[in-house]
């Protein structure tokens, strides 16, 4: 209301509403007729399109003292050659935060980094005096929490250098043209503070493949984005031809040296153009660590935290226990111990306060002195309590198996395959070099064949566990799609996600569900499927790191180009075990199982007895179990009789020779005399 008195108020008088020539002329004074002998005057425009023209103008006043506080966004504000950005959503110009030393298992990308990243952005001189053309782009992928981002600001705080970070939805906008015009003012003012950096997170939701887009608006933001990052070439040409023997220093005249880092977990989504040369010239894969990588990142997480002497705390074995955790998933295992040490200390407290008789609904209250904080520490109980209570790592959400909790001594008999097995994959696993150095291929593909249930899948496990490789465990099966297309996609993602994640070993269970012979009635569902694996399967260079373990029962339909050397040419038999063997098996099954058999039960005797012969390992797995099972039932019928008591430590229950012998009158041979002629 003030507004509008003011407004009215400013108005001038009727007699003085005469204004120049420019004025409106619905405004201006306009003489009558020289023959008229009074004045006429026009009306004076109405008050309230005066009154919303002022009203209009002081909004837009006052919104434009306001808009500076209330910006939230990363705008970097250039004043006396001085660049200046708020710590609001990480954005920074350098200097602060993450720097290289503070990441852990990176050095190979580290180094690559500070050779094409950091030393032309911090001595631009040098790629100019050499004539060399600076990378322009640098596409980090990875999947999601293994630091791609933490990288990047590790990038712009060792340069020191501006630093724009941008999520990629930030870019989007409603209106037409205003998400192009957002991509523009980034890279002005990015230029504009050269030499600096461009960070644009999740960058696939910006820049997909412009074939698979439906709106137009999508394809222009992803043209717009190769121009701006063009434009970095006619900066540099300019700057290059001058004249550099002048009297202006290399400070002084600086190339306007712009880089810019995509961060996505899908690089194959990403457009093509975008990922030619002079666009995104490197792309940086981050893959799963390995157990050194892991312990390295727990050395460098675990700096701030109170551990226990080094004698009682040993990060190795955490790095051991946590195959397939990322970055992401070791920071959140850090705080997730430290979560059950604070528990188990203030329920210590808890219990503590109870015995002196104190209130316990004040346990809680009572101050810790000094003394008594030097003795507490997190402790490697409360880091394996803190394994059990991460479900599911990252890796595991991306198609990734947990490395089995199998080791050799579970898989009884068979030493001679577990040497080999030893050979042509685990050694090549753990010493890669050596192979190399001899020019020994280490691309092993091996078949497991032979009767179900002897252990196949068992052994595959046990060379994962053995190895310390990532796992991916695909059931046959499981890759088969009904629409057209999908299946072999399905191949292609699977080898892909172990290559970035290498050393990998892919076990394919089942694995004549995908490979049956070409040619045959009702094979085509397959043909296409069996190709797309051919093709994978081929070429070292290309299956660098990736080892394929194929299980099957039906080695007869399986197609002969998959068994020739190179792809799964390695053929190892699976036999029925033998009485040695049986023997092995069931010590392993009673050891890891933890079944309570009598020290009585002859295990050797039992194994050659003629009603085992015949039994594979699954069948003397079940043997064991059903005995466990008769033995269970005769002490409940104890219990319920009152001869046998919960309490009486006298009277353990056991699983005694007649349990195994009634068992065994029910276990008969799963592998029949047909299967056995066809293998």
């Amino acid at each position: 209301a003030s507004v509008v008195r003011r407004a009215i108020s400013s108005l001038p008088p009727a007699g003085d509403a005469c204004s120049d020539s420019a004025s409106p002329p619905s405004r201006r004074c306009r003489s009558h007729d020289t023959t008229s002998s009074s004045t006429t005057l026009s009306p004076p425009s109405p008050a309230f399109d005066v009154t919303k023209s002022l009203l209009r103008s002081s909004y837009s006043s006052q919104k434009s003292k306001r808009d500076p506080d209330a910006n939230q966004q990363l705008e970097m504000e250039v004043t006396a050659e001085k660049v200046m950005m708020p710590d609001a959503e990480g954005g920074h110009s350098g200097g602060k935060g993450v720097m290289f030393a503070d990441l852990g298992g990176m050095e190979s990308v580290i180094e690559k980094l500070m050779l094409e990243v950091v030393v032309p952005l911090c001595q631009p001189e040098l790629p100019l005096h050499l004539g060399v053309r600076p990378v322009t782009g640098i596409l980090l992928h990875g999947p999601p929490g293994c630091g791609k981002t933490t990288l990047a600001h590790a990038i712009a705080n060792e340069t020191g250098v501006p630093f724009y970070k941008i999520s990629a939805t930030e870019v989007v906008s409603g209106v037409s043209g205003a998400s192009e015009e957002n991509i523009r003012t980034l890279f002005s003012k990015a230029y504009r503070t050269a030499p600096s950096i461009v960070f644009i997170d999740e960058i696939d939701a910006i820049a997909s493949k412009r074939e698979n887009m439906q709106r137009e608006m999508e394809r222009r933001v992803v043209t717009q984005l190769m121009t701006c990052m063009d434009e970095f070439h006619q900066n540099f040409r300019s700057y290059a031809t001058d004249d550099m023997d002048d009297s202006q220093s290399y400070e002084k005249k600086k190339p306007g040296y712009v880089i810019v880092i995509g961060a996505t977990n899908r690089p194959d989504a990403v457009d093509q153009a975008l990922r030619r040369p002079g666009r995104f010239d490197r792309e940086i894969s981050l893959g799963v660590p390995d157990e050194n990588a892991r312990k390295q990142i727990l050395e460098r997480l675990a700096q701030k935290l109170r551990l226990p002497p080094e004698g009682q705390f040993n990060l190795l074995k955490i790095a051991k226990a946590t195959p397939g955790f990322v970055g992401a998933d070791l920071k959140a295992l850090v705080d997730t111990a430290g979560s059950v040490a604070i528990k188990r200390i203030v329920y210590a407290r808890k219990d503590k306060c109870l015995k002196e008789g104190n209130n316990k609904q004040d346990y809680w209250r009572h101050p810790w002195d000094r003394h008594e904080l030097q003795q507490l520490s997190i402790t490697m109980d409360d880091f394996e309590e803190a394994i059990t209570e991460i479900v599911q790592p990252s890796m595991r959400r991306e198609g990734f198996s947990s490395v089995p909790d199998v080791t050799w001594a579970c898989v009884g008999g068979l030493d001679s395959l577990k040497k080999e097995l030893d050979r042509s994959i685990v050694q090549c696993i753990k010493y890669p070099e050596y192979y190399k150095k001899f020019g020994v291929n280490m691309q092993a593909g091996v078949l497991l064949f032979g009767p179900p249930g002897c252990g196949k899948t068992l052994i595959a496990k046990a060379v994962a566990h053995d190895s310390g490789a990532n796992f991916i465990h695909i059931k046959g099966p499981e890759v088969l799609n009904r629409y057209v297309g999908e299946s072999e996609s399905d191949i292609r993602k699977i080898f892909t996600r172990a290559r970035i994640n290498s050393p990998c070993i892919l076990f394919f269970d089942e694995v004549d569900a995908l490979t049956t012979k070409r040619g045959k009635e009702g094979a085509w569902v397959v043909e296409r499927l069996l190709n797309q694996l051919l093709i994978e399967l081929d070429g070292a260079d290309q299956r660098e790191g990736v080892y394929v373990i194929g299980a099957t029962n039906r080695i007869d339909v399986i197609d002969d180009a998959l068994l020739r050397p190179g792809r799964l040419g390695q053929k190892y038999f699976v036999p029925l075990p033998s009485a040695n063997e049986r023997h092995s098996i069931l010590k392993a099954l009673t050891h890891s199982q933890k079944k309570p058999v009598s020290c009585t039960v002859d295990l050797d005797a039992l194994a050659r007895r003629e009603e085992c012969n015949n039994l594979t390992g699954a069948d003397l797995a079940s043997l064991v179990n059903e005995a466990a099972k008769v033995a269970l039932e005769e002490s409940l019928k104890l219990l319920e009789n009152g001869a046998l008591s919960i309490s009486s430590s006298c009277s353990v229950p056991s699983i005694e020779l007649s349990h195994f012998e009634q068992a065994l009158s029910k276990i008969k041979p799963s592998v029949s005399e047909q299967v056995k002629d066809i293998l």
